[in-house]
């Protein structure tokens, strides 16, 4: 039960991220719920897809299409008092990008892929509702930009995916995957405090930009 709270807390954050982009990019109502859905359900069917898992888990249990949608209606109704939320919105963000990138590596290993492989779909589960929400909105994916929020992902997928192959006790297994989690809580925390970017060409041809409006509001 508590596994399962905790994963539609991730969910329920992440619908909440991508309804406010609806919301912003002016979508209507239905627009607003798919963008969320996607926010919510696309890592985990990404990594489905990839280790071959048909149909994908989110969609055979109702709760994982339910939960999103209710957050979507909520935020369109409300959408000017989830706005106020910015900075808890990040930290929450945060929770969920650890807890979908732990349980993407785990679900990986439990498949037998490689270290590498798992490391790399756990990172992809945690950043892949985000990435798609933003080609659906016509953006450079956050991921591509100067954020750190996939470095972060990776770091953590790289803990549970090493402590997993050191076959240690259930109880120092579930240890790892809590710091793993952590650790992607905290990396990302650090680099929104304290303004880390991945760095870019300041010598391009025209010049950076400064990004898009995200780029501006982190």
């Amino acid at each position: 039960m508590v596994l399962i709270a905790l994963e539609m807390t991730g969910l329920a954050v992440f619908a909440a991220s991508g309804a406010l982009a609806g919301v912003r990019a002016r979508l209507d109502v239905f627009g607003v719920v798919v963008l969320a859905v996607t926010t919510a359900l696309g890592g985990g069917i990404l990594r489905d897809v990839l280790l071959g898992i048909h149909p994908p888990s989110a969609l055979r249990d109702w709760r994982f299409l339910a939960v999103p949608a209710a957050v979507a209606l909520a935020v369109f109704a409300g959408h000017r008092v989830f706005a106020r939320l910015r900075r808890p919105m990040l930290v929450a963000d945060a929770i969920g990008l650890g807890l979908f990138t732990v349980s993407g590596t785990a679900t990986a290993l439990e498949h037998g892929v490689p270290v590498h492989t798992a490391c790399l779909i756990g990172m992809t589960t945690g950043i892949g509702g985000g990435a798609l929400r933003d080609v659906l909105l016509r953006e450079i994916p956050l991921v591509l930009r100067r954020e750190i929020y996939a470095l972060a992902a990776l770091a953590g997928a790289l803990v549970v995916a090493v402590g997993a192959r050191l076959e240690l006790p259930v109880g120092a297994a579930s240890a790892v995957s809590v710091i793993g989690a952590a650790l992607v809580v905290v990396v990302r925390m650090l680099a929104l405090w304290r303004h880390w970017n991945a760095p870019v060409r300041a010598d391009h041809p025209g010049g950076f930009s400064g990004g898009s409006q995200n780029d501006r509001e982190h």
